[in-house]
This record gives C-alpha cells, structure tokens and sequence, in this order.
C-alpha cells in the first residue's frame, strides 16, 4: 500500500500569501460594525447538520476571507486528504499506518480493504461480542465469585482508554441502564486506586483492562493493584477470569495475567488511542447505556463521517471550523483556543478535546519529516459554564491575548429546576455577545455617569471598566445531548482536527513525544529505588532523585 502524498508547504501556497495581506487589511474590522451593515450575517454564516447547529458569525471575518479560506483548503489538497482517510490510505506515515476510526462506526455491508484484507466483517463481529457481554451483565447473567451478579465496572486505562469513555458515559447519564455503575480508574497515583476501592464489593465488580499493548504502566500497575485487591477480599485465582476482562491486541500478556481468551476485545493498529472511543475501548460506554444507545453514538459519528466527506467546503461544518482555527493561529497570532461546555454533563468535554487536539497536532515536522513553518496545534483549555464566568472568562473579556472560543449549549435540559436552564442558555449567548461587543470609553463613561458618580471619579474608573470586544466565538447549539448527537459532535471535533492536520502539513495520528517520556521514566525509576547513586543524564533530574532518596531513607 504506497503512502499518502501531501502537496508542499502549506505556507509557500498563493493563497497563504494572500491571505496574509487580507488580514492586514482587516486590522481595523469590527464585528459590531459587520452585523450592524448586514442584517443578514447571522443567517449567511450559521449552518445546520447531523443534529448540530453552528453560529459562526461572531468571527473576525467576511464573506470574502471565508472565499479565501476555502481556496487555501483546496489549493492545499483537503479533498484529497480527506479520500485518503476514508480510503485507508498510509496517511500515518511515520507508523506506516492508515488511521480507520471511521470503519468503527460505518454500516453492516460496507467494505474496506487494509493490506487487502475487507476490515467490516472484523469491526461488526466484535460489535456482536460487545452485545452479548452487555447483555448478560445487565440480565444478570455474568456472575462473580459468589454467584452474586456484576453491579460495579471499573474501566482500567488511560489517555483514549479513559478520556472518550468516560466523557462520553457521563454526557449520557440520562440514557443509563439500571443496575451497573460505570467507574474508572487512570492515574497511577494510588490514592485514586484506594479512593475507588473503597466503594467497591470484589464480589460483584467487574474490572476492564483497555490497554493496546497490555503493558502501559499505568495501566498495568492499577490492573495488578486491582488483582491483588480482589484477591485480598476473598477472590480465587481460580475464579479471576469472572471478574476481569480485557480489551487489547496482545492476547498473550492477557491470557497469562488470567483473562480467559474469548473475553480479549480486539484492537486494532489501525485504530489510535484518542480515536478509539468507538471501539470495545467503549465497552465502559455500552455498559452504561446499553447497546442500543451505543449504536445510536456510532450512527450520529457516522452521519458527520458523511457530511465531512461530501458537503462542499463553504457548507462543511468540521471544514469551516478547522480553517477558522487556522485563521487565528497562522494569521492573527493567538495561541489558544477554549471549550465551554454549557452543560453539566458534558463537563469533560474539554478534558477529551485536549488530548484529541494537542496529541494529534502538537508536531513541529511535516509527513516528510522537514520542519513546519507556521505555528500548528492550539492549547486546548476550558471548562463548563457558568463556573468558568465566575474565574477565567476575566482572561477572555479583558485580558491581551486573543483566544477563540467554542461554546456549546443544549436547547433542552434533561432537569429542568425552575427558569435555571433558560438563565443557563441566556448566560451562554450573553457571554458570546459580550466578547463580541465589548464596551467601549464612551459607553463606560456613560454608565458611571448614569450613576450619578462626579466627572474625576467617572474619569478614573472608566478605563478599567472598557472591554475591548471583536473577540471571536463560536456557538454550536443542540436539541438535547443524545446519542445521535453526541456521536455526531465528537466525530465534529475528530474531523476539524483532521482538517488542520492535513493542511498544515503534519501526521496527526503519530504521538512520539508521548513515547519519550516514557522511555526515560523507566530509568529514573530504577534509579530511584536501585543502589546506584547517580546516572542521570542532568543534574536537575538527579537532584531530584537524590532528594526522594534521601527522604525515603528517613
């Protein structure tokens, strides 16, 4: 299978260069000023799909930088890019790998060949093995060592193993199954693992190692910590098998820990971590909602798979909101970029969105291993409205950098407690509204004066008072949070990511700076707890193990 080809350096395209002079040309645009001379901006850049809705009018744009944006992605070879995706192309040049996320969620009967081989029939069997597992737990008919039933899941993983799960789970809280309680466990600090055992009965938990290669150490350490737990609480050896199971591609390392063979999910290498939600790394997900409400979340991921691959750029909702993200980072500098979730069940969202963002495109080299010349991946940070109204957004109104922002607001609310949805929705349009606005001198003079406050006082305080505004926002509105639609905003925000990717240039599906880190903590670690006394390759670092040591000694 040969590799996928990208065009040349993003930055040396005409359409970049003219661009660049575009911006320059909007040093002086006004959003107010925009909407106030088309009545119709907000209908012009607003556009419906999949279950989503997108306001994007409250951009640092016009309809010709969209125009322009548009012939980047094009003269940059994102139709091209994006057949190699969905064809299983090698566009994970660095791994040799294709990146097939998408086969997890496409339909019984569809075909696609890797290395030959039709993938679908593999991806739909193990659908099928999810099925029956999640069914016979919530009937009751996997039993623990005591014959008692399962009531309590640990998921055991970590980065995609744990992220996409566990947003996902908790987002769909309202379509819970009765019966079994979804938890996970990640860190390797063993103070979450005492946190959660606590709570937990060996007798009736069920414990899920999602691990590739079922040797990530964090992973693996919580996995044994959980054994010797269960076995402490009264377990067998004999009965091990009963209340662990595993989703990995090294059958071996599983089945010699005591996992029985035919409850090993299968992963494939076609599939990375941060994708991998769609999987049996959802197993947890599907154990909380049941397989329905999970074909439900494939099916809306597959519906944006669909518009992602056939609606023109201009209408193309992951398309447009990639080139905005491009707009701002390659051309007005900022550095950052937030998601505020309007939405108690989506609180995590933020959490899944940094990884998925800065693990696939934090890159400083292109697919051809030649370094990038623009800035790449944004930091990715946020949290859930109003909370964050209450601390960071003084950042957003007032502060020198500028930060685009994502807000996403459910229209109904699965609890409505008196008006406090309709004031949590006004809150999340206030908020993008004030960003856009601002207030300028004159208006906070005339708010003081207003107060009856004397000309020196008006004049010492107003400027503290002035919100600069035309900072840019999008809104992406929902019915409700549902299956369907939470697949789809997912799959939104994997495609946009994408997007960038093959613009800029770089592999989104490759993560080796993850893998440095790694390989240098095993020597720090024999360090710590050998004999020898130095070794490290920095006094820093060897100061520091020097000071554990040393207390450790006391």
């Amino acid at each position: 299978m040969a590799y996928y080809q990208h065009p040349l350096d993003v930055t040396r395209l005409p359409t970049w260069q003219a661009l660049q002079a575009h911006r320059d040309s909007l040093q002086n645009f006004s959003m107010r000023d925009a909407f106030a001379a088309d009545a119709k901006r907000f209908e012009r850049m607003s556009l419906s799909s999949c279950g989503l809705f997108l306001d994007y009018s409250k951009n640092l744009i016009t309809a010709q930088t969209r125009e322009m944006l548009v012939s980047l992605a094009r003269e940059a070879g994102l139709e091209r890019s994006i057949k190699a995706l969905f064809d299983g192309e090698l566009i994970n040049a660095s791994e040799s790998r294709p990146a097939l996320h998408t086969a997890l969620r496409r339909p019984f009967g569809d075909r696609l060949l890797v290395n030959g081989e039709n993938v679908m029939p593999d991806v739909h069997r193990v659908l099928n093995q999810m099925t029956e597992l999640v069914g016979r737990i919530h009937n009751g008919l996997w039993r623990g060592y005591t014959e008692k039933p399962i009531t309590d899941v640990v998921n055991i993983g970590i980065g995609g193993s744990f992220l996409g799960p566990q947003l996902v789970s908790e987002a769909l809280l309202p379509f819970a199954e009765r019966g079994v309680r979804c938890h996970y466990l990640a860190n390797i600090d063993g103070s979450e693992f005492h946190e959660l055992s606590a709570k937990l009965r060996a007798e009736t938990t069920l414990f899920i190692v999602s691990s590739k290669s079922f040797n990530t150490l964090e992973t693996l350490k919580n996995a044994q910590a959980a054994r010797q737990w269960y076995l402490a609480q009264g377990g067998t050896e004999a009965q091990l098998y009963r209340h662990f199971i595993a989703v990995s591609s090294n059958l071996e390392a599983a089945v010699a820990f005591g996992i029985h063979e035919e409850n090993v999910f299968p992963m494939w290498d076609w599939v990375g971590g941060r994708y991998s939600l769609w999987s049996a790394i959802g197993l947890p997900i599907a154990l909380a909602i049941g397989m329905s409400s999970f074909k439900e979340l494939l099916s809306g991921a597959y519906s944006m798979d669909q518009h992602f691959k056939t609606a023109p750029f201009e209408q193309n909702m992951p398309v447009l909101m990639a080139l905005l993200g491009i707009w701002y980072g390659n051309f007005w500098g900022a550095q950052s970029q937030a998601i505020l979730p309007y939405d108690h069940y989506l609180r995590n969202i933020t959490k899944h969105l940094q990884q998925l963002d800065m693990e696939s495109n934090g890159k400083s080299v292109l697919q051809d291993g030649t370094p990038v010349h623009c800035a790449t991946g944004p930091v990715i940070w946020g949290g859930v409205g109003c909370n964050g109204q209450h601390a960071y957004h003084q950042l957003l109104h007032q502060g020198t950098q500028l930060i685009p922002a994502d807000f996403i607001v459910p229209v109904v609310s699965y609890n409505p407690v008196s008006d406090h949805h309709q004031w949590l929705y006004a809150n999340c349009l206030s908020q993008s509204q004030a960003l856009m606005l601002g207030k300028t001198l004159e208006e906070a003079c005339a708010e003081l004066r207003s107060k009856g406050m004397d000309e020196d006082e008006v004049q010492r305080l107003a400027p503290h008072k002035v919100i600069p505004g035309n900072r840019p926002s999008n809104t992406l509105v929902l019915e409700r949070i549902s299956p369907r639609r939470l697949g789809a905003l997912v799959a939104l925000y994997e495609h946009k990511v994408f997007a960038q990717s093959a613009i800029w240039g770089i592999n989104a599906f490759d993560q080796w700076g993850v893998e440095l880190g790694k390989e240098l903590g095993k020597g720090v670690y024999s360090r710590m707890v050998g004999s020898e006394e130095s070794g490290a390759e920095d006094g820093s670092t060897q100061g520091l193990i020097d000071y554990f040591r040393g207390r450790h000694r006391g």
